[in-house]
């Protein structure tokens, strides 16, 4: 997964900066353990598959311009997971969700109508520093959170272990 092209692609119906300012940040979250290209492993409970991500590693300027670790590990998490998505689902962010939804964004198969929520899902997406007993522990919460969203759309929740290598997905209204 060429990660610019794909974060880039994925946000055809969002900003070119706001495409740009999330894929600064997983280049940065990418950059504090890694060196490119690394393989992740893009999990969910059917199957688990090995991607290849790519990147180029941010300058000293980049780095402290995304100085905050949680804003960069947030931001970094949604280009992952935003790709991550595409990949798993053919599923690309169509807009912001609004607050209280219990999610981040809504994604539908290319093409769709951004007015048009019908054949949407919402992602609820998390990233961190931490270790797969984390990332496992924050993809229950996530499930929760789109659970208890106001929303009767579908989910899927998202979480993106940026030093352990590992993007974890799950369906909220059933297993992947």
């Amino acid at each position: 997964m060429e990660l610019s092209e794909l974060s880039i692609r994925k946000f055809e119906n969002r900003t070119p900066a706001i495409a740009e300012c999330f894929l600064e940040a997983a280049r940065v979250c990418l950059d504090r353990n890694h060196e490119p290209p690394q393989t992740f492993l893009l999990k969910n409970k059917k199957s688990e598959n090995k991607v290849l991500v790519e990147w180029e590693p941010p300058d000293k300027r980049c780095m402290q311009a995304w100085g905050n670790k949680d804003d960069a590990t947030r931001d970094g998490a949604y280009a992952c997971a935003l790709a991550a998505t595409e990949i798993s689902f053919g599923l690309f962010a169509i807009r912001r969700a609004e607050t209280l939804t219990g999610a981040d964004y809504y994604i539908a198969p290319i093409g769709r109508d951004t007015d048009d929520l019908e054949y949407c899902r919402r992602l609820e997406v998390s990233g961190t520093n931490s270790d797969k007993y984390e990332v496992n522990r924050r993809l229950k919460a996530k499930v929760k959170q789109a659970r208890e969203g106001k929303s009767n759309l579908p989910a899927i929740a998202v979480v993106v272990g940026f030093k352990v290598k590992l993007i974890s997905m799950q369906a909220v209204e059933e297993s992947l």
